[in-house]
């Protein structure tokens, strides 16, 4: 029986054994992130000097992109290079307007001016039905309205008539708005004139076209701004070989030419 139970205890034994060895503490796992984790600070590492390689200006670098930035955009002045001023870009001041575009600015102002100044007059044509005795255009040299002698004048003569008084008048109404030179032309046909007021067309149309500067002053047109000229039958429109060319060439023209209109916005704008 004692056998029995020495045998039984020794039985124990390894079971106490194995029962200690459990109740051991286990070894903790290596942190296995940290190679991951060292791997990133590295490529960061490696990255942030690369962007510090880039971000180094060369010398003669430099000074080619300071040449190229001062033709580019102006600049007399451009900060060195090392300082935390040069690496930021100023606004350009704003230069003066070149001369051409300066000359740009007045050519569309003289256009826009003129052709108000057809505009008004054809809507007087028009709402007077003056359209064959009556006309407006715009040329190269400036804004010419051309009156037709039978509207104006009897032949041969400087009278004006009653229609053409009224009309002038109402034309009048329109130039007086204007402060440009404007010149008052007469023109005649070929057929000779000889009398004791007018030796020679010349004398002719110069006094058709005093007669119209007379009337427009008296209608509000400034008169410092007026000159009358006479062309006798040297300028004409039409062929003097028929009746309706001649008709055509006995004519006022009341010019404005573009380079007084020019002259006077060149004065507007220098003040």
């Amino acid at each position: 029986m004692a056998e029995e139970t020495g045998a039984k205890a020794e039985e124990k034994q390894p079971s106490a054994q194995f029962q200690l060895a459990d109740d051991e503490p286990k070894p903790r796992k290596q942190a296995t992130w940290l190679a991951t984790f060292a791997d990133l600070v590295t490529l960061l590492m490696c990255f942030f000097v690369l962007l510090f390689a880039m971000s180094t200006t060369q010398q003669e670098t430099y000074k080619e992109l300071v040449k190229s930035l001062r033709s580019a955009l102006g600049a007399q002045t451009v900060p060195e290079a090392g300082t935390r001023e040069g690496l930021t870009m100023h606004a350009v001041p704003s230069e003066e307007p070149s001369e051409s575009q300066q000359i740009d600015e007045l050519g569309g102002m003289i256009e826009k001016e003129m052709d108000e100044i057809v505009s008004e007059v054809r809507e007087l044509v028009l709402f007077n039905k003056l359209g064959g005795e009556v006309s407006v255009v715009k040329t190269e040299s400036g804004v010419v309205i051309t009156m037709s002698d039978l509207l104006l004048f009897s032949e041969g003569g400087t009278r004006l008539s009653d229609k053409g008084l009224d009309i002038l008048r109402k034309v009048a109404s329109v130039l007086s708005k204007l402060a440009y030179q404007v010149q008052i032309k007469g023109h005649t046909d070929s057929s000779p004139i000889s009398s004791a007021l007018y030796p020679s067309n010349w004398e002719l149309s110069a006094a058709r076209a005093a007669m119209v500067v007379r009337l427009l002053v008296a209608n509000g047109v400034p008169p410092q701004y007026v000159s009358a000229e006479g062309y006798a039958h040297y300028h004409p429109v039409a062929t003097n070989d028929t009746p309706r060319g001649r008709a055509l060439n006995r004519r006022v023209e009341i010019v404005y030419e573009r380079n007084s209109i020019a002259r006077q916005f060149a004065g507007m704008k220098r003040q």
